[in-house]
C-alpha cells in the first residue's frame, strides 16, 4: 500500500504541472473572454520544441525550457494576430469551433512529422535521483517541478497584481473603450497576455514530457483536465487556478493508487462537488 505522504507528494507534483499549463487558459479565457480549447496544442508544441532539441541538437534539458517558452509564445503571436484576433468579439461557439479544429490540426500535423509514438527524452542525472525522508519518497524532478510551478506562481501574482502592465491588463478587459482612451493599446495588450499564457503552457509541455509523456494525443488527452482546473479555479483567478490544480492533482493521483478500478471517476466527481458547491469556481467573479 502507497503511503499517504507518497500521494500526498506526487500529487502536488502534478497538480504543479496541470497549473502550469491551464493558468495560461484561465487567463485568456477570463481575462480576455476567448473560449480558446487549442491550449493544450500549445503546451504539446513546447514539448516537441524540447524533445527535438534534446534529441537531435543535443541541447541541455534546463536550456529547453526557456527556447521551449519563446517558441511557443511566438507561434502563438503569429496565430493571435491571423486567427485569434478576428474572433474575440465572436460567439463562444464560433471560438470553440475555430480552436477544436486548431487542435485537430495540431494532432496531424505532430503525427506527420514526429510520428505517432511517444516522445523518448532523457533527463539530466541530477534531476533523475531521489531522496527517502520521512517514509516519503522525493524524486528530484517532482521536486524541481515544483520549485518551478512555484518561481511561476509568484511572477504571475506579482506581474498582475503589481505593475504597471498588470494594471494595463485588467483596464483593458473591464472596459477596453475606456482603457483605449486612456492611451493603452488594448490589442498589444491582449497579445503579449496571450503570448505569455500560451508560453506557459509550452513550458508545462517541455517540463512535463518525463512525468506525463508526449505524443499527438497529447491535446485532446489533457484538454478535459485543463478545463476542469480552469472551471474549479475560476476563470481569471491565478490563486484558484493553482488550489484547484493542486486538489484535483492529489484527487487524481490517489484515486488512482487506491482505487484504480474507478479510472478517471474520482477526480469527475471532485470536480462536480466542487462546482455544486461554488458554480463560478472556488475564487470565480459572482
Amino acid at each position: 500500500m502507497v503511503s499517504v505522504g507518497n500521494v500526498l507528494f506526487n500529487g502536488i507534483a502534478y497538480g504543479m504541472l496541470l497549473f502550469i499549463i491551464s493558468v495560461g487558459l484561465s487567463v485568456t479565457m477570463g481575462l480576455m473572454g476567448f473560449a480558446n480549447l487549442a491550449h493544450g496544442a500549445f503546451a504539446m508544441l513546447g514539448g516537441y520544441v524540447a524533445a527535438t532539441l534534446m534529441n537531435q541538437w543535443g541541447v541541455p534539458f534546463l536550456a529547453t525550457l526557456p527556447i521551449a517558452f519563446l517558441a511557443v509564445a511566438a507561434a502563438s503571436f503569429l496565430l493571435e494576430r491571423g486567427l485569434y484576433q478576428r474572433l474575440y468579439r465572436a460567439t463562444e461557439l464560433d471560438q470553440v469551433l475555430l480552436t477544436i479544429g486548431l487542435v485537430f490540426m495540431a494532432v496531424a500535423g505532430a503525427t506527420y512529422f514526429w510520428g505517432p509514438g511517444q516522445q523518448p527524452v532523457q533527463v539530466p542525472d541530477y534531476l533523475s535521483g531521489g531522496w527517502t525522508i520521512g517514509g516519503v519518497d522525493i524524486g528530484a524532478y517532482r521536486l524541481f517541478l515544483i520549485a518551478v510551478a512555484a518561481a511561476v506562481t509568484v511572477g504571475l501574482i506579482f506581474g498582475i497584481e503589481r505593475t504597471r502592465f498588470g494594471a494595463m491588463i485588467r483596464a483593458s478587459v473591464d472596459n477596453p473603450r475606456m482603457a483605449q482612451g486612456c492611451g493603452i493599446n488594448v490589442n498589444r495588450v491582449f497579445s503579449l497576455t496571450f503570448m505569455i499564457g500560451s508560453g506557459l503552457a509550452g513550458l508545462g509541455g517541455a517540463i512535463g514530457i518525463n512525468l506525463i509523456g508526449l505524443d499527438p494525443g497529447f491535446p485532446i488527452k489533457y484538454m478535459v483536465y485543463f478545463l476542469i482546473v480552469v472551471a474549479v479555479g475560476g476563470l481569471g483567478s491565478i490563486k484558484g487556478s493553482l488550489i484547484a490544480a493542486l486538489v484535483l492533482g492529489i484527487a487524481d493521483v490517489g484515486g488512482k493508487y487506491y482505487v484504480p478500478e474507478t479510472g478517471a471517476f474520482i477526480i469527475y466527481a471532485v470536480m462536480v462537488s466542487l462546482l455544486l458547491w461554488r458554480p463560478t469556481g472556488l475564487f470565480g467573479r459572482r
